[in-house]
């Protein structure tokens, strides 16, 4: 990512953030009626403890001196979680590293994380690089979603298969919680790798493909590990409820592992052990 970039995409987030809170959420009295939502940026300023010049200036993207000191305030003021900040200080400081990615077919899964997988049976799961591509799943995410051996690796990226394809879309009963969560992931690698301008490229391609993207990417959500509850409405097996939980998976190459855990009392595991039982029987047949 170029400092143009990077500054424009500081900027981007800090309006975002500011135009989501409102003067009771921090202490401050609401005043006259205001044209816009959100707080002002002098209030912010003030909030931080910086002039509300340098904050003007910070939020238009000016390539000015930050100190880590200020960003503490400004996260402070803003009301930032902890990705959140760390997102800020990705941008801020310009911290992103430049280690390149590798391919998605060049990631190889490890023995034992694909014995984890394996084990997960009555748990669809997924495995995403950095860049959200899909480079290992097991056989209750293939049957509760789609085959994803069936696309080539270079086309298996997460962000654009929940877009495009209108398996996601029909199955997922809150679609936009669903994606949403994906899109807070997204862009903490995002921050992290702000040094690799394959993310602008394909950032901008999915807004141009898809308003829905540009309309989720702008809210600016940010989170490393969102704890969503999902509910599915499969084609074969109906309503199924699933907790999406997100790890992060320690080792050389920047991967994630996505499980859906069955909710407790809603019939789910036993609605996802006869798909599976029922697509072998097919096969075999």
């Amino acid at each position: 990512m170029n400092r143009e970039t990077r500054l424009q995409a500081l900027s981007d987030f800090l309006k975002g953030k500011r135009a989501k809170l409102n003067p009771q959420m921090v202490g401050l009295p609401t005043g006259i009626r205001r044209r816009t939502p959100g707080l002002r940026r002098e209030e912010v300023a003030q909030l931080a403890g910086v002039s509300t010049t340098w904050y003007t200036w910070l939020e238009q993207g000016r390539d000015i001196h930050v100190s880590t000191s200020v960003l503490e305030g400004i996260s402070a003021a803003l009301q930032l979680n902890k990705d959140e900040k760390k997102y800020l200080y990705g941008l801020a400081l310009d911290e992103g590293t430049e280690r390149p990615a590798p391919a998605p077919e060049e990631i190889q899964i490890s023995p034992p994380l694909q014995k984890i997988l394996q084990e997960l049976r009555n748990c669809p799961s997924i495995i995403t690089d950095r860049r959200c591509f899909i480079v290992g799943w097991n056989e209750a995410a293939a049957n509760v979603f789609l085959d994803f051996a069936q696309i080539p690796p270079a086309e298996r990226n997460l962000i654009r298969l929940l877009f495009a394809r209108k398996e996601f879309r029909s199955l997922a009963v809150n679609w936009v919680e669903f994606v949403r969560g994906f899109i807070a992931i997204f862009r903490t690698y995002y921050g992290q790798y702000v040094a690799d301008h394959w993310y602008i490229d394909f950032i901008e391609e999915l807004e141009n493909d898809y308003p829905e993207f540009r309309q989720l990417w702008h809210e600016s959500e940010v989170s490393s590990a969102p704890d969503i509850q999902i509910e599915f409405r499969h084609a074969k097996a109906g309503k199924m409820v699933f907790n999406l939980t997100s790890l992060q998976v320690q080792g050389h190459h920047d991967v994630r592992c996505s499980v859906y855990t069955p909710v407790e009392n809603t019939g789910t595991e036993k609605k996802l052990k006869r798909l599976m039982n029922g697509n072998e029987l097919a096969a075999k047949g």
